[in-house]
């Protein structure tokens, strides 16, 4: 069995379970579409893609009768269900509320793209394995961030030890931004947006993995040794260490604020669902003390 490894010369930086995201408005719940800059479907023209779902989002009458089917009396459910859309004017987006406002409603209730990508675009070349509706459903895709590329990995959870196979790579300098999307079932999607202005939404296995991915590729990465540290933060990365029981790599890096994040990744042990584990330590700019900011971590 294979297990990934960076080159001598590059630095592990994360290890994730990611998929493309599926919709949670009620609209486009289950969903997802790949379109071009013009909101044309493209799934037909990215190369080497399988068949999979075609979807169309749900009218207001469908929807009306989708949820109405919860209930034993269908039909006077949906007429109350229609009398209460009226009342509240909000166009039925069902479980919009208990997501709290979408960021971008035409992206996230109207239609729900995966894949934003004008011809010639780097999302276009983006794996068929992301997507759960194309794939075996033990298959997984893991995002791996190093400090001086992105690769997309795929494994089956069969096996204790994975074999992995590499899908796609590109350097780091072709991603812009990355984005934590609030609107979000289990708070686990994001937005991948690449330097020629395309952009693909993703899902991470859980927050964590989402927080992960997301600080590793968000720029600028700022690696940081231990001969860099000052006594006392040294103090805290031998009792951080200590308390480690598995085989790992410690990741140092500066946050945007100053602060310095301290990761222990414990790359020996690689789960199909999740990727690769560990724990941190947040320390300030010149001691063990600091004052979170949103971003640290």
């Amino acid at each position: 069995m294979t297990i990934w490894q960076p080159d001598p010369d590059e630095t592990l930086v994360a290890r994730c379970g990611v998929s493309f995201a599926t919709g949670a408005a009620t609209p486009v719940s289950g969903m997802r579409w790949f379109r071009d800059t013009e909101r044309r479907d493209i799934q037909n023209q990215l190369p080497d893609w399988p068949d999979g779902p075609h979807f169309t989002v749900r009218t207001k009458g469908e929807r009306r009768l989708r949820q109405g089917g919860k209930f034993g009396a269908g039909l006077l459910a949906v007429a109350v269900l229609g009398v209460l859309e009226s009342l509240a004017g909000s166009g039925s987006t069902g479980n919009v509320a208990r997501l709290k406002d979408p960021e971008e409603p035409e992206n996230e209730v109207q239609d729900f793209p995966v894949v934003w990508a004008a011809p010639g675009t780097l999302a276009r070349t983006l794996p068929w394995q992301l997507d759960p509706g194309r794939r075996p459903k033990e298959y997984h895709t893991h995002l791996v961030a190093t400090d001086r590329r992105i690769l997309l990995l795929g494994l089956l959870e069969e096996s204790d030890t994975p074999e992995d196979e590499v899908l796609w790579e590109t350097q780091r300098s072709n991603v812009a931004t990355t984005q934590r999307m609030k609107f979000s079932r289990y708070q686990t999607d994001f937005k991948l947006v690449f330097s020629d202005g395309s952009w693909c939404r993703l899902a991470g296995w859980n927050t964590n993995c989402r927080d992960d991915v997301t600080r590793a590729l968000t720029p600028p990465l700022t690696l940081v040794t231990t001969g860099g540290l000052t006594p006392g933060q040294q103090e805290a990365i031998t009792k951080f260490l200590a308390r480690q029981e598995t085989p790992g790599k410690l990741l140092i890096t500066r946050r945007p604020s100053g602060n310095l994040l301290a990761e222990y990744l414990k790359t020996t042990r690689v789960a199909a669902s999740y990727g690769i584990g560990g724990d941190f330590l947040l320390m300030g700019p010149h001691d063990e003390n600091f004052t979170y900011t949103p971003g640290d971590i």
